[in-house]
């Protein structure tokens, strides 16, 4: 097993510049013609990895981590390593990259994918592997009045959005993704369809949105018909629904509620289709909220899911119900919002106020940090 390299030559004569196009292959090849039948290493990656219907980010991120390993190694076919250049690579990862342990993790999960799954190769135990310390950290959660600032400084779709994120605990992917004919107005639910790991849930839909939401969705319903006279108005289908309902792409159940703003041509099919809204268009809005509220903590799109949760819990509402709400498959997961209660995990108050101690007026930064001492103490 080797590495092969394509080489094309620019220019009608010959000349010195080349480009070359690394690919690994199965077997050194030996023509052009058998250069191009055989397929490219990562290629079968891919392909595998869209057989078990992994995402489309664990396949870019999964097909990154191969790349790596392999010019971590000078370009070294896979097959003509093992257990050693594995551990090599991921202690490289923690002692001159530093990666977190989660990213350590997932370039090992790449890896035994790539052996174990493309190459039918057993991966034995890897000794030796320096491992990236793993942390504990609380999520960054907003109070009540510093989610309220940031709402009011966003409007449009991205305060639709935000809103979802925080009322209804979604994900910023989950949010952008949602179709018309998974938000049920007269149950007040929304359908998470293929969330984490491709599963199904539903949540509660905010009685204070509806009104917007539903002006929101009765303008787009009005451009999508103007795109359907236009020869327009495809959406992208899961999986083969294309096939078997060739003409679902342009109902209205099956619109974005957060279509993009322009059109662009799939070039399969040659319809002329719209995207959800890019998830980086929420983002850089809730950047510019933040700054504009004037909050110092690093809160991001993700921080209005952990804000949800956490303030379920603070109204008293049963762990396991908060669990089903965000699509937690372990409690243990849900459990770390209990660590970030205003109150404490159990309740617990500090024995400094229940001395009753607190300073009045402008105290120095002694008395600030200390209650005052008691003098029969000092005498003693």
């Amino acid at each position: 097993m080797s590495m092969g390299y394509v080489t094309s030559r620019a220019g009608a004569h010959r000349q010195r510049t080349f480009r070359s196009i690394w690919a690994v292959r199965d077997t050194p090849p030996r023509s052009s013609a058998e250069t191009r039948m055989q397929p490219r290493l990562l290629d079968r990656v891919r392909e595998a990895l869209r057989l078990r219907r992994y995402s489309l980010r664990t396949e870019d991120a999964y097909l990154l981590w191969i790349r790596r390993f392999i010019f971590f190694h000078g370009k070294r076919h896979p097959t003509e390593m093992g257990e050693a250049e594995i551990g090599r690579f991921l202690s490289s990862l923690a002692i001159k990259r530093q990666v977190s342990a989660s990213t350590q993790n997932q370039a090992l999960s790449a890896i035994l994918f790539l052996y174990q799954v493309v190459l039918d190769h057993k991966v034995n135990w890897v000794d030796g592997v320096v491992r990236a310390k793993t942390t504990s950290r609380v999520p960054v959660v907003l109070t009540r009045d510093e989610v309220r600032a940031v709402l009011d400084r966003l409007e449009g779709s991205s305060r639709l959005m935000a809103c979802l994120l925080y009322g209804a605990g979604l994900r910023l992917l989950e949010c952008a993704r949602l179709r018309v004919k998974d938000v049920d107005f007269g149950a007040n639910i929304i359908v998470v369809r293929c969330g984490k790991g491709g599963r199904d849930r539903r949540t509660m839909l905010p009685a204070g949105i509806k009104a917007p939401l539903q002006t929101h969705l009765a303008a787009i319903k009005r451009r999508h018909e103007e795109d359907l006279t236009r020869g327009a108005g495809w959406v992208e289908l899961p999986f083969a629904l294309n096939r078997k309902y060739p003409d679902a792409g342009r109902t209205w159940a099956w619109q974005w509620v957060f279509p993009a703003t322009r059109h662009y041509l799939d070039q399969a099919t040659g319809q002329r289709r719209r995207h959800h809204l890019h998830e980086s268009v929420l983002q850089r809005a809730v950047k510019i909220a933040v700054l504009k509220a004037g909050i110092s903590k690093p809160a991001s799109c993700h921080t209005f899911r952990h804000s949800f949760a956490t303030h379920l819990l603070e109204n008293g509402y049963d762990i396991r119900t908060v669990q089903e709400l965000l699509g937690h498959r372990d409690l243990r997961t849900t459990m770390i919002y209990t660590h970030v209660l205003n109150r404490g995990g159990l309740g617990v108050i500090s024995p400094c106020d229940a001395l009753g101690v607190v300073p009045t007026g402008a105290p120095d930064l002694a008395s600030a940090v200390l209650p005052p001492r008691n003098p029969a103490a000092t005498e003693r």
